[in-house]
This record gives structure tokens, C-alpha cells and sequence, in this order.
């Protein structure tokens, strides 16, 4: 087999091996991104950023083949997603296509000489006319035999001060859709500096730091390499060789057309030709080409090579977010529910549906049996706090009052004893003492129905005019001493069969003795029923009657004559449920894409 014969056999299975490894996983992606999924998941990317005049926007034409637009001032005013596919020469003959999209436009472009022009007529489109920019992404796909097989966002150049017509905050600006993309562990930052300054000074540099502190996915590009001053060559080899500030990916360095090049007219094929003898022939940087290091050439190969890696590598996590994100989209949707069908037939059939859901919600509240979501707690145990809490207020006054007896009690003998001997309990001393003490009771249990209404939202208020007045009139007929013979009888002796925690008491005389028995048993008694009846109050007419009567109004609605008005869906909702729609199919339509990848490969 001749020499040319074995080279060409080799060279025919890398473009097989490439073509079943490289072009795929380059291509899932752009799919990926193209279905608009990059909305809702992060996917593996290159960004491209760089100070303003670093030779960002050179290195990316000399990438592309195409010039892109130039000037000062901020050139990329919005992400630029530039997708460049390799293609075969058809019988040596040179083919080209370009594709531009943004939005809901797609433009198909003849010839590289539109792009410029097209670039920023569609930067204006998205960012207005001013010098702000925007988070919209815009679209390059060219096709050719001259570029490499390469996905890359372009994002604009970090501004330091604003000029013009740009935003006092343009820097802030920019700064912030920078990091928004270089943050996310799926990118590669592709950070460009000038190799004539110092590179630590560079706020792309310190940005890609910042977020990526080890260098693991930061890749240092250096340009100009020919306004470096003399005598500096060595501080460049340096940096390149990762010695200066280390990045775990390392450095490259290029040389792209300058501006005395592109008024000259020096196209892009002749400038790879310039750029591959300047290294060539340069006694300093000689050194970097061999190793690798130098080239627009090189680094697309680097590029496309750590693209693939990086796209590998991330795969998993990607399906991981794409089941997690699915998940939750559908639990949303759900949560949302349907939206209001157009038929008319179906209209009211949804209106009766949703009544009586709601209905049945509302019975469930009444049985405190409804069903929770997160850690919501249910109505029921929110008020039954509240009446624990009121059983404590009452436990509290039962102890303050046993405490409080003795002097009590003696000021009322001493101010109001009739003609009665020692041990004689004087009836009207001892229903005055037992009304103040329930008077006490009032405000607490009016404050036990504001704070039970409070956590319960659009409760009526004619409900909770009731249960006040009830509680009202509970309070009075408190004032009516009473308790069932039998019931006041037994807690008596067993007042006065317990052992007094109250020492004074021992000591006391037998009439307040024998009134402090007669007051603790009866308060005991009303403590005991107010503990129970207000709370009974509060729950019918805050829970039972009130959601009886809403059942019931719901009910009415069935028969009215304007379901419209009631089908009418607030239109934040409305969106809302757009919204997840549109992300479930493209969602599901990423989830079918990476499936199709994973069992291919």
C-alpha cells in the first residue's frame, strides 16, 4: 500500500470517528437550545467574554469565517449564539449557508457579506435603538466547509464607564448577563484578553474568578500578540504556559486582523495564513506553536474538544434536571387546574364541577378532614390552639383567684357583714365577688374570637357579629349565679376535702374560710362550662354556620343567569397556565431528544 493510499484510509476513519462522536453531541445540544429549553435547564455552552477592544469580536470572526459587526462602544448588544457546522465540499466546490433567528424570525442569509448588516439589525430589534442591550438571544447557524464544528455565545464586552446614548448602569448591566451565564456550572468561560496589558487587571478575567475560582471551566485566550512591547515576550510565554495566574483548561494565544488588516482588505483566509507565519517566525512565541498553544486553527480544534468533553460530562446532570423540572411543571399544571373550556354546554358543566368541589372542600374544613399541601395546617387545628390557649387564661384566673382569696374575701366581710355568726356565708357578698371575677373573663374570651377569625380568610363578618353578640349574652347569663345542686354540692366537698395550696386560708377565719370554698367550687365550675361553651360559640358560627350558608349561596349560583361573569379566570392565572403549558411540550420534547441521543450512542 502506497504512503498517500495509508494516509488517506487513516484520514477517512477520524472523519468517521468524528463524525459519529463530535457532530452528535454538538448537534443534541443545538437541538436542545434551538427547542428553546435553555429557558428551563442549563446546557452545556461556551461564553465568550472579554473587555471592551480585547479582540473578542476578531477571535470569533476568525472562528465563524464571517465578519461580525465592529466599532466602538458596545458591538454584541445581545447574547449571540453562534453555531458553526462543518460540512464536505461538493466536488472541490465551496458551499455556504447561513441561517439567522431571533424571536419568532428566522432569516435565511446567501452570502457572509449580509451578516454584519443582519447581526445588527436584529440587535436593534431586541435592544431598541439606543446603545442598551438585551437578555433576548439571537441566532447564527452558518454551515461550511471552513469552519470547525462549534457552538459559542457571544456575550457583549464589560463596559467601564457609559458614553453616549448607553444607560448610566450599562456597566452593572452587562455585568449581570455576563454572570447569569458563566455561573452556571454547565459553562465554559472563554475569557479573551489583550496580551499586551496585565492580564490580572482584566475584568473578565476577575469576573470568570469570581465564579469559577479553582480555573476548572475558565480558558484564557490571549490576542495582539504583536503590540507587545519588547522585552515582554517572556511574561506572555509565561502566561501562557499557565504561570502567571493558573487555569486548570490552561491558555491559548491567536493572532486575528487588525484594523490596519481590515482597511486593507485582508480576508479571513489570508489572515490564518498571516497569523500561522507571525508565530512561525517569532523568536518567543515559536515555542507556544509547537506546543500547541497558538493559532485560530489550534484553538478551534481545543475548542470543539472541550465542547464535546464538557457536553459528556454534563449529560447526566442534565436528564437529572430535565426529569426534576418535568416534575415540577406537571405538579404546577395540576395545581393550577383546567382552564375554562369554550363550549358553552361545557361551561356550565365546569361551573357545577367547580361548585361542587368547592363544596366538598368547604365540608371537609367543617370536619377538619381536608387535605394539606406542604405544611399547611388545617383550619380545625389552628382554632383548637386558640382554645387551648383560652383554657389557659381560665386555669390562670382559677389560680390567681385561690391565691387572691383571703384578702378578698375579708375586705367584703369587713366592709359588708350583716348580723350572721362565723362560718356563715353571706349570699350577696359572695354573687358579687363571683360576677366580678366572670366580668373579668369577657375581654378574653371577645379576644379568643378576633384572633380565631384572623388566620381564617373571608369568614363573614355577620357570622362574627353572631358569635360576639352570643358570646355577649353568654357573659350575662353568667352573671345569673347558678350551678345544678348536685354538681355545686360535689365540687364543694371536694374543695373542702382538698388540701388548700393558699397556707393563709388555714389561718383565716371560719367565714372567709368558708367563702373561699363557696367562691373556689363555683368558678371552678363556671371556668369549666366557659371552657367549653365559648369555644362552641366560636366554632359554630365561624366554622359551621358560615360555611353551611356559603354551600348554600355556591348552590344558588348553579341557577344564575350569568356563568360568564362567574367562568371569567384571572388572566395572571390565565398566562400562567400558558406558560407551563409551553414548557411541558418543550420540555417533553427535550426529554425525547436526549432519549434518541442516549440510546444512539
Amino acid at each position: 500500500m502506497s504512503p498517500s493510499s495509508s494516509s488517506k484510509g487513516k484520514s477517512s476513519g477520524l472523519n468517521q470517528h468524528y463524525e459519529e462522536k463530535v457532530r452528535p453531541c454538538i448537534d443534541l445540544v443545538d437541538s436542545l437550545r434551538t427547542l428553546g429549553v435553555e429557558k428551563d435547564l442549563n446546557l452545556p455552552a461556551i461564553a465568550v467574554i472579554g473587555d471592551q477592544s480585547s479582540g473578542k469580536s476578531s477571535v470569533l470572526e476568525a472562528l465563524s469565517g464571517v465578519a461580525l459587526p465592529r466599532g466602538t462602544g458596545i458591538v454584541t448588544r445581545c447574547p449571540l449564539v453562534l453555531k458553526l457546522k462543518k460540512i464536505s465540499k461538493d466536488n472541490n466546490w465551496h458551499q455556504w449557508h447561513g441561517l439567522m433567528s431571533y424571536k419568532d424570525q428566522t432569516k435565511k442569509l446567501k452570502d457572509p457579506a449580509e451578516i454584519e448588516n443582519a447581526v445588527l439589525n436584529a440587535q436593534t430589534a431586541l435592544a431598541g435603538k439606543g446603545e442598551g442591550i438585551s437578555h433576548e438571544m439571537i441566532t447564527l447557524e452558518i454551515q461550511s466547509s471552513d469552519v470547525p464544528d462549534l457552538t459559542l455565545i457571544d456575550l457583549p464586552g464589560i463596559a467601564r464607564v457609559a458614553t453616549g446614548n448607553q444607560p448610566k448602569d450599562i456597566e452593572k448591566q452587562i455585568k449581570d448577563l455576563i454572570e447569569k451565564y458563566i455561573k452556571r456550572q454547565e459553562t465554559i468561560s472563554l475569557v479573551v484578553v489583550p496580551a499586551n496589558i496585565d492580564i490580572a487587571t482584566t475584568e473578565a478575567l476577575q469576573m470568570a474568578s469570581k465564579v469559577d475560582s479553582t480555573g476548572q471551566r475558565t480558558l484564557g485566550i490571549l490576542t495582539k500578540p504583536d503590540l507587545v512591547d519588547k522585552g515582554m515576550e517572556e511574561t506572555v510565554v509565561k502566561t501562557v504556559n499557565n504561570q502567571v495566574i493558573p487555569l486548570k483548561k490552561g491558555y491559548m494565544i491567536v493572532k486575528c486582523r487588525g484594523q490596519q488588516d481590515i482597511n486593507e482588505k485582508l480576508d479571513l483566509v489570508k489572515a490564518l495564513e498571516k497569523e500561522r507565519h507571525f508565530f512561525d517566525e517569532h523568536s518567543h512565541f515559536r515555542c507556544l506553536l509547537e506546543e500547541g498553544k497558538a493559532t485560530i486553527p489550534l484553538l478551534a480544534e481545543r475548542l470543539t474538544k472541550e465542547l464535546v468533553e464538557h457536553i459528556t460530562k454534563t449529560l447526566p446532570q442534565l436528564q437529572k434536571q430535565l426529569v426534576m423540572k418535568l416534575e415540577k411543571t406537571t405538579d404546577d399544571l395540576r395545581a393550577l387546574g383546567d382552564g375554562v373550556p369554550t363550549d358553552e354546554h361545557e361551561k356550565s358543566n365546569f361551573l357545577i364541577m367547580k361548585i361542587r368541589h368547592f363544596n366538598d372542600a368547604l365540608e371537609e374544613v367543617k370536619r377538619a378532614e381536608e387535605d394539606l399541601k406542604n405544611s399547611d395546617i388545617r383550619v380545625f387545628t389552628k382554632i383548637r390552639a386558640e382554645f387551648g390557649r383560652w383554657k389557659i387564661v381560665l386555669d390562670d384566673k382559677s389560680n390567681k383567684t385561690e391565691e387572691n382569696l383571703r384578702e378578698e374575701v375579708q375586705e367584703y366581710v369587713k366592709a359588708r357583714r350583716g348580723k350572721e355568726l362565723p362560718g356563715f356565708v353571706n349570699y350577696r357578698t359572695f354573687e358579687n365577688i363571683v360576677k366580678k371575677h366572670i366580668e373579668e373573663l369577657e375581654e378574653p374570651a371577645l379576644k379568643l374570637l378576633k384572633d380565631v377569625k384572623d388566620p381564617i380568610e373571608d369568614f363573614l363578618d355577620e357570622q362574627f357579629q353572631k358569635a360576639e353578640e352570643k358570646i355577649h349574652s353568654q357573659f350575662k347569663m353568667e352573671r345569673i349565679v347558678y350551678s345544678q345542686d348536685v354538681l355545686y354540692s360535689n365540687k364543694l366537698n371536694y374543695v373542702k376535702q382538698k388540701p388548700s395550696k393558699n397556707l393563709s386560708l388555714q389561718f383565716a377565719s371560719a367565714d372567709v374560710r368558708e367563702m373561699a370554698y363557696h367562691l373556689t367550687s363555683y368558678l371552678t365550675i363556671t371556668c369549666n362550662r366557659l371552657a367549653n361553651q365559648v369555644p362552641l360559640i366560636v366554632q359554630y358560627h365561624l366554622l359551621d354556620q358560615y360555611i353551611s350558608q356559603l354551600q348554600n349561596a355556591m348552590l344558588a349560583m348553579i341557577g344564575g343567569n350569568n356563568p360568564e361573569m362567574l367562568l371569567r379566570e384571572d388572566s395572571g392565572v390565565a398566562r400562567k397556565r400558558r406558560e407551563l403549558k409551553e414548557r411541558l411540550e418543550r420540555l417533553k420534547s427535550a426529554g425525547k431528544v436526549l432519549s434518541k441521543f442516549v440510546h444512539s450512542v
